[in-house]
């Protein structure tokens, strides 16, 4: 396959941000959310999967008392196509599910699975990708760790290529919110040489009601050889601006 095409597959990673260790939840508490999201621009790991075109997003999660969650997210694209796939495969669906908790009021955990699935794709390598995951977060912060189970969003022999994710969340008041994020996604097999560092600096802004809008900047160090440019000649891996705006059910 096309060095082009397996870096356009390669797009189609996400790590749905709904997945993050928290405490079971309380048992006078709805188990069943959904969030709805528009953005100006579909970014994840620093890779874009929407060529810069908005995307409309949504949700809904099923959490326990007990700390066992599944859920399923979904997400608008266009990267397969950009790559030639000529299935109908603008969309992309994801389930998940797992356990979380809390070890004492600072310290929490998250281990789970997850599987990324693009409808009706006629690509070979497939797209569609399994993940296990495990996080831990100490009070403002997150480390995460996700390892491929199959090949990675089809890159050719690439089973047990990982995502090292650390974040942190800080609250400034008024409903601001600062967000920064660091991850490293590496690549076995032969295309290894296309793993990379990927950064993010986020701001948002909660409006009330489950309402909130959010403005950030993500980067890579990705390289130039050609593994992130897409067949419009834009470079999927560059710096970007994202405007978000999101409702909580």
């Amino acid at each position: 396959m096309k060095k082009l095409t397996q870096a356009l597959l390669f797009a189609g990673v996400i790590a749905p941000t709904m997945m993050v260790a928290a405490p079971a939840m309380a048992d006078d508490a709805s188990p069943v959310t959904a969030n709805v999201s528009l953005v100006s621009d579909y970014i994840t790991r620093g890779i874009d999967q929407t060529n810069k075109e908005m995307a409309l997003q949504g949700g809904f999660d099923y959490a326990h008392s007990s700390g066992f969650y599944v859920g399923t997210w979904a997400s608008n694209i266009t990267w397969l196509k950009d790559a030639g796939d000529t299935g109908s495969t603008s969309l992309e669906v994801d389930v998940y599910g797992g356990f979380r908790g809390s070890i004492t009021d600072d310290f929490g955990y998250d281990v789970g699975v997850l599987h990324y699935d693009y409808p009706s794709s006629y690509m070979q390598p497939s797209p569609n990708t399994d993940e296990i995951y495990v996080a831990g977060t100490y009070k403002m912060f997150t480390l995460k760790y996700s390892q491929s189970t199959t090949n990675l969003f089809g890159w050719a022999d690439s089973k047990g290529s990982g995502y090292l994710d650390a974040s942190a969340s800080f609250d400034l008041g008024s409903g601001f919110t600062l967000g920064l994020h660091a991850g490293h996604q590496k690549i076995k097999g032969p295309f290894s040489g296309a793993s990379y560092t990927d950064y993010k600096v986020s701001v948002s802004k909660a409006l009330g009601g489950g309402l909130s809008v959010g403005l950030a900047y993500t980067d890579t160090n990705a390289d130039a050889a050609g593994y992130y440019t897409n067949s419009f000649g834009t470079n999927i891996s560059g710096s970007r601006v994202i405007a978000s705006v999101s409702k909580s059910f």
